[in-house]
């Protein structure tokens, strides 16, 4: 059975390349453009990790981390950040909201494959 991995990004390049990337390497892709809807995906699709976008509409990425580690049903699967905002301390700060893995803009495929994996053998 093919590992699951919903994608939150709002922007549509990314979320094509992320979906080429993770297709490619054998992973069933979900997407979710909006913040409003991630939750209620990932009730219905109960991911295997989970790649976030940092700024999305309607709702942090940040926000929907932490509401992710409150869940009981969510807080075991991975989060793996992405931001375009790779700040002084931001890595700290998406951390301790309960991320696994971290990656600043512009993602390698290289890169986002190592994450996923690593993410999914821990």
């Amino acid at each position: 059975m093919r590992k699951k991995v919903l994608v939150v990004e709002d922007d549509v390049l990314n979320r094509m390349f992320y979906t080429a990337v993770l297709e490619e390497a054998g992973y069933e892709v979900v997407l979710v453009h909006d913040g409003a809807h991630v939750l209620a995906e990932v009730a219905r699709v109960m991911p295997d990790v989970i790649t976030m976008d940092i700024h999305l509409p309607n709702i942090s990425g940040l926000e929907l981390i932490k509401q992710l580690q409150r869940g009981a049903r969510t807080r075991h699967i991975p989060i793996l950040a992405i931001t375009g905002y790779a700040g002084r301390g931001e890595e700290a700060k998406i951390r301790r909201a309960g991320a696994r893995g971290y990656i600043a803009k512009p993602v390698t495929i290289a890169r986002l494959k190592s994450e996923i994996e690593a993410l999914l053998s821990s």
